[in-house]
């Protein structure tokens, strides 16, 4: 089965197929655009079929990246995705960032414990915990430095991700850090969403925390009494 993945969710707007029979990424299609995603998902994904030389009729299922990460970025690729799916009668597919990059932290750093960490508020860091064997101990959430590095320490795990230095900062003894992006490489979204198969439910955004924009109250219009 060929499957497409997509992921938003952070500066990349990225793409690839995936061919489970063979395990191996048939073609891709990566822009660093920051912003911007929803003016591109669509070529993005049109360039990736193209490289793989297939139409979407080959596809037999859509993985997407569902966060967390940019708010409107998870929204963009998650909304192609699931029209997709729709369109050509395949599953839609999520896969968390945080899950992505903890299967990248086991295969990179095997045998130990791996706590993932994103963001750049301290107070409000995106983070999941895993065990020596990949299994996921702590589930996604948003939690200040200072307990994060508390977990690190108390579980002898490496910290891996773009907020890395922030817990290691934060911690009161040293700790094991491992750089990485604020995203994983698209094909190991691809690879999950095929271990996973489809859920019972569509993919839906994992944010973790409220949207910071919140309306204006001062320009709310008085109400009309009577």
């Amino acid at each position: 089965m060929n499957i497409l993945a997509i992921d938003t969710a952070a500066a990349l707007c990225a793409a690839c197929v995936y061919d489970t029979d063979k395990d191996r990424e048939l073609g891709r299609h990566v822009l660093d655009l920051g912003k911007g995603h929803a003016e591109h998902v669509m070529s993005v994904i049109e360039q990736t079929l193209a490289s793989a030389a297939l139409g979407y009729d080959a596809l037999g299922a859509v993985a997407v990246s569902v966060g967390p990460g940019s708010f409107t970025g998870v929204r963009v690729g998650v909304s192609a995705a699931r029209g997709l799916a729709l369109a050509l009668k395949v599953p839609a597919i999520g896969v968390s960032t945080l899950e992505a990059l903890g299967a990248e932290a086991h295969a990179a750093i095997p045998g130990r414990p791996v706590l993932v960490a994103l963001g750049q508020r301290v107070q409000n860091l995106f983070a999941a915990g895993y065990d020596s064997e990949g299994r996921a101990v702590l589930a996604p959430e948003s939690l200040p430095v200072e307990a994060l590095a508390e977990w690190a320490l108390r579980e002898n795990a490496v910290v891996y991700g773009a907020a890395a230095a922030l817990v290691a900062e934060a911690a009161p003894s040293a700790l094991d850090i491992h750089s990485a992006g604020a995203t994983a490489d698209i094909a190991t979204f691809a690879r999950l969403a095929a271990a996973k198969g489809p859920g019972s439910e569509p993919p839906r955004p994992l944010y973790l925390r409220a949207p910071e924009a919140a309306p204006q109250q001062n320009f709310a219009l008085p109400r009309k009494e009577g």
